[in-house]
């Protein structure tokens, strides 16, 4: 039974919670104290006795508060990350207070079909293959990971191994040929595979990081008929580009290659008919990774992986046992990802999808390219300031005459109008 104190401190989290939203335009963006000033203040030992719910609360907010920094106001330009759209913040609140598990199909049928509803958004959002089969997960680096599971799955079966039986010892190689402007958690899932980095065959870029199509090719035809997995990026983590997925993806799939796509933000781009010229080709791929907490400004722990054969998706993430009985209306959660026990990340999905909707989400990609594109404007306009790349997106790399990137930074955010990096 939920005690008085306890349904005061639901109350009392409303309340923090709408003014630290209300004041993110007044408050300094970069947190105002270190994780050790915090650290000082707090207790040292677990004290020996509880507190009311409601006090707990208000002390959370207390200590905590000032080491926030406003990543969801409209002064942040650090990371490629979003805000949160007020209908997921809602909706991820009701998924802490519905408190499903979203592993079993039948431990949740609600979180489930949400999850099945946001995947088919997803895919007819995006243009990808309607056969395509959709997990959600906690950000690109599951995204990828569990993506290039599957890849490995299929590329390792084509040569007659089982790896989910009999593992990597004695396998046949499988060769990772991907950019050297990738990102690093390419990097990171070869190593949670156990492919390890050694696989990877670095292929040279452009100015811009976009994957080379001659080199891409030699790399290709290095070892003809050998187990492969090509990694290719929908928004350059530096400059925003495009790889050139219409000539690249033909190419590794003429090879046997299994082609997946890191579209962490980028992939965005294809919900709007400004910027979808640059996913061209991309649905060619055999798996995608997707963020939803990045441009599309839903709650941390919202992402997605896309596969187009569900076959090696179910076939490399399957959990099955006894006390689990499956759904029989749609597949499990926990046969498309890794995780079992999770949260219920669907319904802040849904929510802003659906708050969204087809024409919402692409006026915010388009207006974010637009007003990243008048941000390069007036900064160009500036007595020795230079823009470095291609503004095709979101992301604006400028370069400040006699000044260190690191202070010059540091400098902006002391002031507390903004964050840079």
């Amino acid at each position: 039974m939920i005690e008085t104190d306890e349904w005061a401190a639901l109350d009392a989290a409303h309340d923090q919670a709408v003014h630290y939203l209300k004041g993110l335009d007044g408050r300094p963006v970069d947190a105002q104290v270190s994780a050790a000033d915090i650290i000082d203040r707090a207790p040292g030992a677990l004290p020996p006795s509880g507190e009311p719910a409601d006090n707990v609360v208000r002390e959370l907010a207390g200590l905590f508060e000032p080491g926030l920094v406003a990543s969801a106001g409209g002064r942040f330009y650090g990371w490629v990350t979003g805000g949160t759209y007020p209908a997921g913040i809602a909706a991820d609140w009701l998924t802490s207070a519905w408190d499903q598990l979203s592993g079993p199909g039948q431990a949740s049928p609600a979180a489930n079909a949400a999850e099945v509803i946001v995947g088919r958004w997803l895919i007819e959002l995006l243009g990808l293959p309607a056969q395509s089969m959709t997990g959600l997960v906690t950000g690109t680096q599951m995204a990828n990971f569990t993506a290039l599971a599957a890849g490995r799955h299929a590329q390792l079966a084509k040569a007659g191994w089982d790896v989910e039986r009999r593992g990597l010892s004695g396998a046949p190689p499988v060769r990772v040929i991907t950019g050297r402007e990738r990102h690093i958690r390419i990097d990171t899932a070869l190593r949670y595979l156990g492919l390890g980095t050694d696989s990877i065959v670095p292929v040279d870029c452009d100015a811009q990081g976009r994957v080379s199509p001659a080199a891409f090719r030699d790399a290709l035809n290095a070892a003809p008929g050998a187990a492969a997995l090509a990694c290719l990026s929908a928004g350059n983590v530096n400059t925003g580009s495009f790889d050139p997925f219409a000539e690249l993806i033909p190419a590794a799939r003429e090879a046997g290659a299994w082609t997946h796509v890191d579209g962490a933000f980028g992939l965005w781009a294809a919900a709007s008919p400004v910027t979808r010229h640059l996913t061209a080709g991309a649905e060619l791929a055999d798996s995608w990774a997707l963020d939803a907490h990045k441009w599309l400004n839903a709650p941390y722990d919202n992402a997605a992986v896309i596969v187009r054969d569900p076959a090696a998706l179910l076939a490399a993430m399957s959990a099955n046992a006894d006390y689990l009985t499956p759904d029989q209306t749609a597949i499990d959660p926990l046969s498309k990802v890794p995780e079992m026990s999770r949260r219920a990340r669907g319904f802040a999905f849904y929510a802003v999808l659906r708050h969204l909707g087809r024409s919402g989400v692409a006026e915010l990609v388009d207006r974010t390219c637009a007003m990243a594109s008048l941000f390069a404007h007036r900064l160009a306009g500036l007595p020795g300031v230079r823009i470095v790349n291609d503004v095709v997106i979101n992301q604006v790399l400028a370069e400040f005459a006699g000044a260190d990137p690191g202070a010059l930074a540091a400098a902006v955010r002391s002031t507390g109008e903004a964050f840079v990096r």
